[in-house]
């Protein structure tokens, strides 16, 4: 029974962590550029002890595994808002930001000008062009951003947005704020830039908040089990004091 509760109890923990990865999900339902993820499970069979002086051959304990998180990284839709400094990538590739801790990536492409003339995130990060920060002057206007990258004003060039791929993105490591690091980049891709338009969360609500149901009466369910798989050993306890008393 021991070995029983133990196993209910590795598939709690499993659902527990879905669970923690399912709300995130959910709480990013409107973030933009925001990328889901999954959790991947495997099956873990414990390794038993073995000796001759057993007539039979032990049975084998599989324990339930979270062993990895997967990205889900399909694209969200794209609404157009008519803001000369939003884009939305058409493709695999991330926008390259410079960060406190170095440069990082991001799907985020609600931009703006910050005080300095710096084209940054929301959260004040400098995005990255093929040479560095760009910069615009006060007077710049007309702002236009090419299917590649090019900015533009009416004062001309101000630089290109980096735009990189990456070989396997299931490398990349989640950051918090909508940020990635890692990965070995490819900055030659096929994304392309579309001005004027935002990618949404690829995060479904209503099939986010089904499988939080799912994930919930799993966990209700083992719960009862375990607890009945307790009453009989207290009783099987009891009963063999009885029987020696």
């Amino acid at each position: 029974m021991e070995n029983a509760q133990l196993i209910s109890l590795s598939r709690q923990i499993a659902l527990q962590r879905q669970m923690d990865v399912v709300a995130n999900n959910l709480a990013n339902v409107n973030t933009t550029g925001f990328k889901a993820e999954q959790l991947l499970f495997e099956e873990y069979v414990a390794p038993v002890a073995r000796h001759k002086d057993f007539s039979w051959v032990d049975q084998p304990l599989a324990y339930t595994q979270d062993w990895a998180t997967m990205h889900d990284l399909s694209g969200g839709a794209v609404v157009q808002t008519g803001n000369p400094l939003d884009v939305a990538l058409q493709g695999e590739g991330f926008l390259a930001v410079e960060t406190p801790a170095g440069e990082r990536w991001t799907r985020s492409g609600a931009l703006q000008i910050n005080a300095e003339g710096l084209l940054v995130t929301t959260d004040g990060h400098p995005v990255l062009g093929d040479g560095g920060p760009i910069q615009f002057d006060a007077d710049d206007s007309d702002i236009t951003i090419a299917a590649d990258g090019a900015i533009s004003t009416n004062d001309g060039i101000k630089g290109r947005l980096r735009v990189v791929e990456f070989t396997d993105p299931q490398e990349l490591a989640r950051e918090g704020s909508n940020l990635f690091s890692g990965g070995t980049p490819i900055e030659l891709g096929s994304t392309r830039v579309l001005q004027g338009s935002l990618e949404k969360s690829n995060v479904s609500g209503i099939a986010s908040m089904t499988e939080m149901i799912r994930v919930s009466r799993s966990y209700q369910s083992l719960a009862s089990l375990m607890q009945k798989q307790d009453e009989m050993r207290r009783s099987a306890v009891q009963r063999l004091g009885d029987a020696n008393a």
